[in-house]
């Protein structure tokens, strides 16, 4: 039995493996993330829904009932290739438990592969597997508002998120907001999960899933892929597939 909201669960162990290899490096990623702007740090790490076939729901209880005996999951680090076979080992032959203190399974990883990088064109077409989370929150706003795309503000600020998460975790060229744009490629669905949850701080962020096309400078769609699209990547939201290259 696991938890619907699993995917903080994840995130913590993510974080866990880190520690177990660099303390000071898991603290770093962990309160600030990566960046040279201090006041604009990121997290450059996503993950994708667990891959466990058909579960048994138990809506009431908000857990899903696990008949599959392996289970795969995939996680992206936006790191320097040199490090990629350090991430790799680290995550070789962990065990660990998943879950809360009432209901969880133990795991043990039993095969880590390494994906290679796909082609990148001008234009890419991708679909939604976690939802893109875009929030606004004004000064006068207690608790941060989710976007919907039909919010006018929501392109643009997508795209300001993925200009600045960029610009501040890359030297020499930066990028503007004029080289991206954004068209969907099919109705949204609005979907999301609790974060944190248990504890003070427990809160449900609010993302949307949907098909969507960009075009943008080759570099944005390599932070993409190894970093998610969306804000709170860490915690699983943003990550994409790629359909059929248009171009």
């Amino acid at each position: 039995m696991l938890p619907m909201d699993y995917q903080y669960y994840i995130s913590a162990w993510i974080y866990k493996v880190l520690k177990q290899a660099d303390r000071d490096f898991a603290r770093f990623l962990h309160e600030k993330g990566y960046g040279q702007d201090d006041t604009k740090l990121y997290k450059l790490f996503c993950f994708s829904p667990l891959d466990f076939g058909k579960p048994i729901l138990w809506k009431d209880k908000k857990l899903f009932e696990i008949v599959l005996q392996e289970i795969a999951l995939q996680i992206s680090f936006d790191v320097p290739e040199a490090a990629s076979n350090f991430i790799k080992g680290l995550f070789m032959q962990q065990s660990f438990y998943l879950g809360d203190k009432f209901n969880g399974i133990d795991f043990t990883v039993t095969q880590v592969e390494a994906l290679p990088e796909p082609h990148f064109s001008e234009t890419m077409k991708y679909r939604l597997v976690s939802p893109w989370v875009v929030s606004y929150q004004s000064e006068q706003d207690k608790y941060p508002k989710y976007l919907t795309p039909d919010d006018e503000p929501f392109r643009l600020l997508a795209v300001k998120h993925l200009v600045e998460k960029y610009n501040n975790t890359r030297k020499g060229v930066k990028y503007s907001g004029d080289l991206i744009k954004l068209t969907l490629t099919s109705p949204f669905k609005r979907a999301g999960f609790v974060i944190k949850p248990g504890t003070s701080e427990e809160s449900r962020v609010i993302g949307n899933l949907f098909d969507f096309e960009l075009s943008a400078p080759v570099e944005i769609y390599r932070m993409i892929w190894n970093a998610g699209i969306s804000e709170k990547s860490s915690s699983g939201f943003g990550w994409v597939k790629m359909n059929k290259l248009s171009k």
